[in-house]
């Protein structure tokens, strides 16, 4: 049994390397026009069968001629990269931000994995933002310290003006706004030129910090091994803790893993996606920082701070939902609950292009052999759920959610004043929660208007599709998810009703002149 189980992982670790080496030499290929122009018929047609609203923002005889065109315009062989190139910003027509079109990105083994972690590589380590149309070096998460504040003006031989110009090209907003593309483009800058030129081993980049410019060169190095004890020096005694130490250990650690899960701990910035904690000393503000949507048990952060909430009898409430790209509908409800004052429909049926769905999410040909068995063994029961809440009405179909029925606000819900702050990379979710406030007035907006749009946006589920050729992947939504609350024009976000936008310097000096503003407009009233 065990000579079985040792051959399987030999096997299992054999094909694996061979798929990697396939992907990546398919990748690099030289792909004739012919079988591009084919990818993309394939792309747009699996756009067209599973997308509910793909001509909102643009009419399906401009978004025609944009594939036309693009087909037209590969007349030689070109990589999946360069095809990456041309194809993403013709998606980004569609203006829908949940519509992305993945790079053609090279796999690793496992060994090729370990033998990258031994390698640092510091330009990865700095955090951008892009600010009055210059990209900026906020921090660094190594010791690349002095670059810290300076502005990037070039990398290798291109403008980097020239580089966000080209990658605000690749991704869209929901509708016809574009303060998600400056938000957006700055924080994600590596990934973009990642994408762009793939696994670089240096790059020369070009700073301007006040009135020097000077240029700094990053490579891959090999990271410094730890010091060693020295075998003269004398060992220090280990010293055993006592019982009663290791049972509070044991507690703290217990409480620690309950506030990871309650909070929602990101391990990558050690930091909470949930922090709720009250301003001044009389529990008259409280302030509620949300980073996202999708990870940790809400329900229990929920509840325990509307609880504080309630006993405190807090006067303003500020929820700061900047930065937000949003994540589970089934949070943003039950928070919901605890801000209205009233019964509440929290979303609208969602239109979609089929009876079942569900089905092209949970099986499509960018699974795993083992998420595909999965997708087929569940088949059966989504699709029966699918026919009994999907119906048709006015020429189109709708699923229902159990969201779209009348709920009532919990027992502890905020009744006071409430303050929202919001900016461009406030999406999605967190979009949808919005509307809901701006719609019912039920709370004061500062800041910037959001990415996400008012009207909804198509996403719930996903279709992941890999282009066979080039082995592109094409992430679309499949169902309308919006609030019963329409505005016109159609296509903007969610706007605020004091506009402030910080600035470089005060994201430097860790100023925050939007929740400064709703300080002292508190102190005023």
């Amino acid at each position: 049994m065990q000579k079985i189980l040792v051959i399987l992982i030999v096997l299992i670790q054999f094909t694996s390397c061979v798929s990697v080496k396939k992907h990546n030499e398919q990748i690099a290929t030289l792909h004739t026009p012919d079988v591009l122009r084919n990818d993309v018929d394939r792309v747009y047609f699996q756009l067209k069968k599973h997308h509910p609203k793909l001509y909102q923002y643009i009419s399906k005889t401009d978004l025609d001629f944009k594939f036309d065109s693009l087909k037209q315009s590969i007349k030689t062989r070109i990589n999946s990269r360069d095809f990456y190139k041309k194809l993403a910003p013709v998606i980004s027509e569609v203006k829908q931000g949940h519509v992305a079109l993945g790079s053609a990105s090279k796999h690793f083994t496992k060994r090729d994995i370990k033998a990258l972690k031994e390698l640092n590589f510091e330009f990865n380590k700095l955090e951008f933002d892009y600010i009055n149309d210059k990209l900026w070096v906020l921090k660094t998460r190594g010791k690349d310290s002095m670059v810290v504040g300076s502005e990037v003006l070039k990398i290798e031989n291109e403008q980097v003006s020239k580089l966000i110009k080209t990658y605000k090209t690749r991704f869209a907003s929901d509708g016809y706004n574009q303060t998600l593309h400056n938000r957006y483009v700055g924080p994600r800058f590596t990934s973009f030129y990642y994408k762009d030129k793939g696994y670089i081993d240096s790059l020369k980049v070009h700073f301007k910090l006040k009135d020097s410019v000077f240029v700094k060169l990053y490579k891959r190095i090999s990271k410094e091994d730890k010091e060693k004890k020295n075998d003269s020096l004398v060992k220090k005694k280990v010293v055993k803790p006592s019982k009663e130490e290791k049972q509070k250990q044991r507690l703290r650690a217990k409480n620690k893993r309950k506030k990871n899960r309650r909070q929602g701990y990101i391990a990558s910035k050690n930091e909470y996606t949930r922090n709720f904690n009250f301003i001044g000393t009389d529990s008259a503000t409280a302030y509620m920082k949300i980073r996202g949507f999708n990870n940790g048990n809400y329900r229990k952060f929920y509840k325990e701070s509307f609880k504080k909430l309630d006993s405190a009898k807090t006067k303003n409430f500020i929820l700061d939902l900047r930065d937000n790209g949003g994540g589970r509908i089934a949070e943003i409800n039950y928070l919901y609950s605890y801000l209205t004052k009233n019964n509440y429909t929290f979303m609208a049926a969602s239109q979609v292009n089929s009876r079942t769905s569900f089905l092209p999410g949970l099986v499509n040909n960018s699974k795993s052999v083992s998420g595909l068995v999965f997708g087929v063994l569940a088949t059966p029961f989504v699709a029966i759920e699918n026919l009994l809440k999907t119906k048709k009405q006015d020429e189109n179909l709708y699923y229902k959610f159990p969201y779209t029925k009348e709920k009532q606000p919990n027992k502890l819900n905020y009744k006071a004043n409430l303050y929202v702050l919001i900016n461009g990379n406030s999406f999605s979710a967190s979009a949808l929660l919005s509307t809901h406030l701006k719609a019912t007035k039920r709370a004061f907006f500062v800041g910037e208007e959001t990415g996400g749009a008012y009207n909804g946006c198509v996403a719930g589920l996903y279709k992941i599709y890999e282009l066979p050729e080039s082995k592109l992947k094409v992430r679309m939504g499949l169902m309308q998810i919006e609030a019963p609350y329409k505005q016109n024009p159609d296509g903007f976000g969610i706007k605020p009703d004091k506009e402030i936008l910080p600035t470089i310097n005060d994201l430097l000096t860790d100023k925050d002149p939007e929740l400064d503003w709703i300080l002292d407009d508190i102190s005023k009233n």
